[in-house]
C-alpha cells in the first residue's frame, strides 16, 4: 500500500496451477468445503468484529498506508496521491469502501490476493511502487484484519486518477519481466533457528514496514536484489540516501544499544541520531504508534543484521588537498558561528534534542546528500507521543552560499574523528532545488 516515496521496483512470472483428480473422496470434499466456506462467511459477533477492525487499524498503521493513499489534508485513504518515479508518476488508489471509486466491491479474498501476488482483482498487475514484494509475506489473519479495517473508514466517492507513464513503461505487460527478475510470492516463515522476537521483527521489517524498499539500492529497471537487502542506497526523485543498516560504517546498528534503536524508532529522537527526511514520515505515520513489543522486536532483528563489506575505500585516507584544507579551515569558522550553540564546539551535541555531530555514522557516509539537505533545508523530527515538542535546525539555504555550505559540510565530515569525504559546492547547488515535503 505505501511505496515510501520510493519507486520501489518495476517490470513473476506465469503462476501455475495443478488439478489434482480423486476418486470417492471428491463428493465428500466439496461438500465439506461448502460448509466449512459458510461457516467463515458469517459475519463475526459485533465485539469480535470490532476487536478485528482495531487490529487492522494497528496493522495498516504499521503498514504506513496513510502516506500513499492519503494526499495531505484529504480524506483518509481517497487516494490520487502522486508519486513521482523516473518512469513517470503513480498515483494511489482510492482505496476508501466506496462501491464505484473504492475497493466497496472487493472481497477478503481480492484483498488477500492483491496484497499475496500484486494482482488486481479484475487480474491486472500492479506497479510495484505498491510494496507486494513485501506484502506478500503478510499473513491471511492479518491481511483480512486490514481488509476489515479498510470497510470500516467513511467511504469517499472520488475516482482514481490515472497514472502518467512514459513509454514503453505505460505498458503492463513489460511487469512480467520485472516480476521474474524481482518479486518471490509467499507469505513469511519463521525461522526455528532464532527467537519467537527475533521472527516477530522480521516478519514487521520485512512484510508490512517494507524497510528494504528504501534501505536497499535500486537499480536502473527500479528493482533490488536480495543479495544486497538492507545496503543502502539514494532514494529516486526524493533526493535522500536511505542508509546502510548493516553496515557499522554508515548507519550500522551492531554496536548500538537496543534501546537508542527502539527510540529512534519509536520516539523520532535517540541518543545516537535523530531521523528526518522521509523516516521523519514513517516516524510519525506509523511507528510511535506501534506497541513497545514490536518495536523492541523489529530493534532487535535490525540490531542482528549481519555487517556488509562496507565502502571499498576509506575517504578518510584520502591524501589532502590544499582546496580541502582551505574549506576546512573556512568551515570552521562556519561553524563556530552558526552551529556550535546548539551541536556544542567539538560536536557532541545536547542530548537528545540536539544529536551529536563527532563521531555520527550518518555524517560521515559515503553520500553527503543528507547532511546537505539538512543544511539547506534544516527540518524537525516528527512530533511523536512519546516526544511530542521536538527541537528542530533552522535552514541555511538564504543565509549561507553554495561554497560556504559546502565548507561546512566538509568541515563536520572530517572534524572529530569523522571519515567522509568532503563537498563540493556543485553538489550543493544540486540539491538546492530538491523538492522539501
Amino acid at each position: 500500500m505505501n511505496p515510501r516515496p520510493i519507486f520501489g521496483k518495476l517490470l513473476p512470472a506465469a503462476l501455475m496451477a495443478a488439478l489434482a483428480a480423486g476418486g470417492a473422496w471428491v463428493l465428500p470434499s466439496l461438500a465439506q468445503n461448502k460448509a466449512q466456506d459458510k461457516t467463515q462467511n458469517r459475519p463475526a459477533a459485533p465485539a469480535r468484529q470490532q476487536s478485528i477492525v482495531e487490529r487492522g487499524k494497528y496493522l495498516a498503521q504499521a503498514g504506513d498506508c496513510i502516506a500513499c493513499h492519503t494526499v495531505p489534508g484529504a480524506r483518509i485513504f481517497s487516494g490520487s496521491r502522486a508519486m513521482p518515479t523516473p518512469f513517470g508518476t503513480l498515483y494511489a488508489p482510492n482505496i476508501t469502501p466506496d462501491r464505484e471509486t473504492g475497493i466497496g466491491k472487493w472481497s477478503a479474498d481480492d484483498f488477500y490476493n492483491m496484497m499475496h501476488t500484486g494482482r488486481s482483482p479484475k487480474g491486472y498487475l500492479l506497479y510495484p511502487a505498491m510494496p507486494f514484494a513485501s506484502y506478500t509475506k503478510v499473513t491471511r489473519a492479518d491481511s483480512d484484519a486490514i481488509f476489515a479495517y479498510l470497510r470500516s473508514v467513511p467511504p469517499v466517492r472520488q475516482q482514481s486518477r490515472e497514472h502518467d507513464l512514459r513509454f514503453p513503461y505505460n505498458n503492463r505487460a513489460l511487469l512480467l519481466g520485472w516480476r521474474t527478475l524481482y518479486f518471490k510470492e509467499g507469505e513469511y516463515r519463521p525461522d526455528p533457528g532464532k527467537s519467537v522476537e527475533w521472527n516477530r521483527g522480521a516478519y514487521l521489517v520485512q512484510g508490512l514496514g517494507h524497510c528494504a524498499m528504501c534501505h536497499t539500492p535500486i537499480n536502473a529497471l527500479g528493482g533490488s536484489s536480495q543479495e544486497r537487502a538492507f545496503q543502502g542506497g539514494l532514494i529516486p526523485m526524493q533526493n535522500w540516501y536511505a542508509p546502510s543498516l548493516t553496515s557499522n560504517r554508515e548507519a550500522g546498528l551492531g554496536d548500538w544499544a537496543l534501546q537508542d534503536i527502539v527510540d529512534l524508532l519509536q520516539k523520532g529522537v535517540s541518543n545516537r541520531g535523530t531521523v528526518y527526511g522521509p523516516m521523519a514520515e514513517v516516524a510519525f505515520n506509523s511507528l510511535q504508534y506501534m506497541s513497545d513489543e514490536d518495536i523492541r522486536a523489529m530493534a532487535v532483528y535490525l540490531k542482528a543484521l549481519p555487517a556488509d563489506q562496507g565502502p571499498a575505500s576509506d575517504p578518510g585516507e584520502a591524501p589532502a588537498r590544499a582546496d580541502v584544507n582551505q574549506a576546512y579551515s573556512e568551515g570552521r569558522h562556519i561553524y563556530a558561528a552558526n552551529c556550535a550553540t546548539c551541536h556544542g564546539a567539538e560536536g557532541r551535541g545536547k542530548l537528545p534534542h540536539y544529536p551529536p555531530l563527532a563521531r555520527n555514522q550518518s555524517i560521515g557516509m559515503s553520500s553527503a546528500v543528507n547532511p546537505i539537505r539538512m543544511v539547506l533545508n534544516g527540518g524537525y523530527p516528527p512530533g511523536t507521543q512519546r516526544n511530542p515538542m521536538p527541537y528542530g535546525m533552522p535552514p541555511f539555504a538564504q543565509a549561507l552560499n553554495d561554497d560556504q555550505i559546502a565548507a561546512v559540510v566538509t568541515f563536520i565530515r572530517t572534524a572529530w574523528g569523522n571519515r567522509g569525504a568532503p563537498v563540493s559546492a556543485r553538489e550543493v547547488n544540486q540539491l538546492r532545488t530538491a523538492t522539501v515535503e
